[in-house]
């Protein structure tokens, strides 16, 4: 899926319907900000608004997720060329996650074993001090993997405009978050709020 072609093909399709970026923006419920980060290929609408989209702009999903608009002949074969990347995509985000709660696990293992030698066992104190030390960067390296791996996992979307985006790194590891859910501002209208993760756009 190449967001530029799918971009180049949003906007030629809406100025061809003679409408703005605003106009299409409220037909959507989004911001005229998302229509231009689409047009740009900058991101890809929700699956939620591919639908009201295409309708839109009077093309097919297959069109959207192309870029191009596609001929009877080629419909089949881009349907499933189309439908496995979502599927490809949706899988490796999945296993980003896997190894996210795997390295977290193993890191509080690790730093775990590690406490507990060197506070029971009779060791000598500099012995005892270069174990916490070697625990405390264990744990900050395991974390900070973890972390790595879990925000490439998927997009988070924001609940005031419904654009999708990976936060950056600072504002990923200072969020509140739940399970499903982080607190971020978001790109594209600069609030901020409760962004649920999305595995696929």
């Amino acid at each position: 899926m190449d967001q530029r072609k799918t971009g180049r093909l949003i906007a030629e399709r809406r100025k061809a319907q003679n409408i703005t970026q605003r106009q299409l923006a409220d037909l959507l419920s989004v911001s005229d900000k998302t229509i231009s980060k689409w047009e740009c290929g900058k991101g890809l609408p929700e699956v939620s608004l591919m639908l009201p989209l295409c309708a839109a702009l009077h093309i097919t999903v297959n069109d959207l997720l192309t870029g191009e608009e596609v001929s009877e002949v080629d419909y089949q074969r881009y349907a499933e060329e189309n439908l496995m990347n979502l599927v490809r995509e949706n899988r490796e985000n999945k296993k980003r996650m896997a190894l996210s709660i795997i390295c977290g696990v193993i890191t509080l293992i690790a730093v775990g074993a590690l406490i507990v030698i060197a506070a029971y066992l009779a060791l000598p104190v500099g012995v005892r001090i270069a174990l916490v030390v070697f625990a405390a960067g264990t744990a900050a390296v395991g974390i900070g993997a973890a972390a790595v791996l879990d925000a490439g996992a998927g997009y988070y979307m924001c609940p005031h405009c419904g654009a999708h985006f990976v936060p950056d790194m600072g504002e990923y590891v200072k969020g509140y978050h739940t399970f499903t859910k982080r607190s971020l501002t978001c790109p594209e209208c600069k609030r901020k709020g409760m962004c649920r993760r999305r595995l696929i756009r």
